[in-house]
């Protein structure tokens, strides 16, 4: 293989892939990636067996040909040299790095070795959507998912398609977002809707690689691929089925408040000083209802209040929230002014949009 290729496209392909690579000790290759010869192109693949990302980048291409090579290495040296250009050739497994005033050899193992990524067998049916739109539909609910070994249903995002609409959830089982896309937003030929799980790792990797272009998904039973022109992201799904959340979510509210945003997210952060370990803060409607009251004690440091301006309707309450799961909410909208939802100090509250109703946030109160 002899390769002439730029600097910057060897480097943003590297770092399209660079996060996939694994530290398996037992399969030391997968800390490697594929550099290989393909449809005029240069592609890079690096996977964990769970995730695949493989990622097309432009050059001159003398000799075909393929190589495995370690990673970090290859992105040290490309990150670091000053020349534009670069040659790359392979000699008997040795990637020979060439610049007009830099040579290193990088001992690579053939591509035989390389785990074999898995293809889509199911291209005939897709979902197409603005990778901008999907990010922010991921960003909106990713806060509210943790990884979990004993409910691995849960350490990944719901995808829901519903033929004329698209919804992301997510849920660690103390809060829950979602995230509606209208079919507006996106194209497809699916004829019946689908639910499948994408692993918390492989939403990570969505946010951090795409950039504003067209995304087509395709799905097969264990499997689901990510695709522009010149990236594919596949990966395995979760098994199991996702949480039944709908009885969850609030039909009636005994109280909601209109409120600033930032009057609130400044209120939890400050009074959260004195909520010690438990994370804890009581939100209590004062009797007038003009005023949202957020409370914290710790007996070795003191107390801490904050009131704010609200527009109430429905009963007074008192009940606790954990502060940062509150926080983790506010910083999904956008919105000067929100709705915050209460039933009681038991039952679960919501935050959502005046305007927006493709998106709310819910979260359980602190039981006594």
């Amino acid at each position: 293989m002899k390769l002439i290729v730029l600097k910057n496209n060897l480097r943003d392909g590297l770092n399209a892939v660079e996060k996939t690579a694994s530290e398996n000790t037992n399969l030391p290759i997968l800390k490697n990636v594929l550099i290989k010869t393909f449809n005029n192109k240069i592609q890079l693949t690096a996977t964990n067996l769970e995730l695949a990302v493989i990622k097309l980048i432009s050059g001159k291409i003398i000799e075909e040909g393929s190589i495995t090579i370690p990673l970090t290495a290859l992105s040290h040296i490309t990150q670091n040299i000053n020349s534009e250009k670069i040659n790359l050739e392979v000699e008997n497994n040795v990637l020979l790095f060439k610049t007009d005033n830099y040579q290193a050899n990088l001992q690579g193992l053939p591509e035989e070795e390389f785990p074999i990524i898995p293809k889509i067998e199911n291209t005939n049916h897709y979902l197409q959507l603005n990778s901008e739109i999907l990010k922010e539909g991921i960003l909106k609910i990713i806060n509210a998912v943790q990884f979990s070994e004993i409910r691995p249903e849960l350490g990944g995002l719901l995808l829901d398609f519903q033929i004329t609409n698209l919804k992301l959830t997510g849920t660690d089982s103390f809060r829950l977002a979602e995230k509606t896309v209208t079919e507006s937003n996106f194209k497809s030929n699916f004829q019946r809707g689908f639910k499948v799980i994408i692993p918390l790792k492989t939403a990570q990797e969505l946010l951090r690689t795409l950039n504003n272009e067209m995304i087509t998904i395709f799905i097969d039973p264990n499997q689901i691929l990510f695709k522009n022109e010149d990236l594919e992201i596949i990966s395995r799904l979760v098994n199991g089925s996702y949480p039944d959340y709908e009885p969850i979510i609030p039909k009636s509210l005994a109280t909601e408040m209109i409120l600033e945003r930032e009057h609130l997210l400044n209120a939890a952060k400050l009074v959260s000083n004195f909520s010690a370990k438990t994370n804890e803060v009581r939100i209590k409607l004062k009797d007038d209802k003009k005023f949202l009251e957020v409370y914290s004690a710790n007996q070795y440091l003191g107390e801490s209040r904050y009131l704010i301006p609200v527009k109430a309707k429905g009963d007074n309450f008192e009940t606790s929230f954990n502060w940062r799961y509150l926080v983790d909410g506010l910083k999904n909208f956008n919105e000067k002014e929100i709705i915050f939802g209460v039933n009681g100090d038991n039952r679960p509250a919501i935050l959502k949009s005046p305007g927006d109703f493709s998106y709310f946030y819910i979260l359980m109160p602190i039981k006594a």
